[in-house]
């Protein structure tokens, strides 16, 4: 072989080397993801989160969806810790409606750096659900909560679309209405002992049709835990209907944990 060819060879190995060291500093430049963590709310279980589970993980997120028993406060916060201790990094922890309690609690978590509430309730220091809708203000809208029966809750089916799924397609509202999880009254007066909103960013999704939690009282929280608030259309179950609206809040969130990284 020529002394030609050889120093051509050489310079190309050389150059492919230079473009693979390039091409890992990139890579290790490049900001590591927080993974996300995904709480339902009353009455349903984690299933509903499936559309914005789909946008989260072909956006590269690691998405774990709790699936919470909610009997009680208690019970929830130590289903969704044991799900933030899976986490390999930090988490952005999202809760929706009575989720909402429930991050607000298990967001003290270390290993939490932000919350993301969608149409959620965003509870102080000894509040809990019970008492955040004990004085509703006139003219809300009444939730169709049957009376207790053997200490769980229970939505009356057939007001259920109209009251929590309006926007959701007719089926699938149905098959919420059909396949609710009891919810114990033991978690409706479940009490935040410390709230996580006062030592960790939040943002918070407000849904302007919601039924359930009016939109004065989403926005009163929201103010309350100084959280960075976007408002669309939608029912109480905008994160089934709206999948890409709430996925993008949670990006944002997860864009500054990111940053905060480097």
């Amino acid at each position: 072989m020529s002394m030609f060819k050889i120093a051509k060879l050489f310079t190309v190995a050389l150059s492919a080397a230079v473009v693979a060291a390039g091409g890992a500093h990139a890579a290790a430049a490049a900001p590591a993801k927080p993974s996300i963590v995904l709480v339902h709310g009353d009455f349903v279980d984690g299933s509903g989160w499936e559309g914005v589970y789909k946008i989260l993980s072909k956006d590269g997120y690691d998405v774990t969806i709790v699936q919470n028993p909610t009997l009680s406060l208690a019970d929830d916060v130590a289903v969704t810790k044991r799900a933030i201790a899976a986490q390999k990094g930090p988490v952005v922890l999202v809760g929706h409606s009575y989720g909402g309690v429930v991050v607000t609690e298990a967001g003290n978590d270390e290993k939490v750096a932000s919350l993301v509430y969608i149409a959620a309730f965003a509870p102080d220091k000894g509040e809990s659900v019970d008492s955040l809708i004990k004085n509703p203000p006139p003219g809300a809208p009444v939730p169709p909560i049957l009376p207790p029966q053997d200490g769980f809750l229970m939505l009356d089916k057939t007001k259920f679309a109209a009251s929590v799924a309006a926007d959701v397609k007719s089926e699938t509202a149905a098959f919420m209405a059909n396949s609710q999880v009891p919810w114990g009254v033991a978690a409706l007066g479940g009490a935040v002992s410390e709230p996580a909103w006062k030592s960790k960013p939040s943002w918070y999704l407000v849904a302007k049709d919601d039924k359930m939690i009016p939109p004065p009282a989403q926005r009163n929280m929201s103010k309350r835990a100084g959280a960075v608030v976007t408002e669309v259309p939608g029912s109480h179950a905008v994160y089934v209907s709206n999948p890409k609206a709430v996925a993008a809040l949670i990006k944002r969130a997860a864009d500054k944990v990111s940053v905060a990284a480097n």
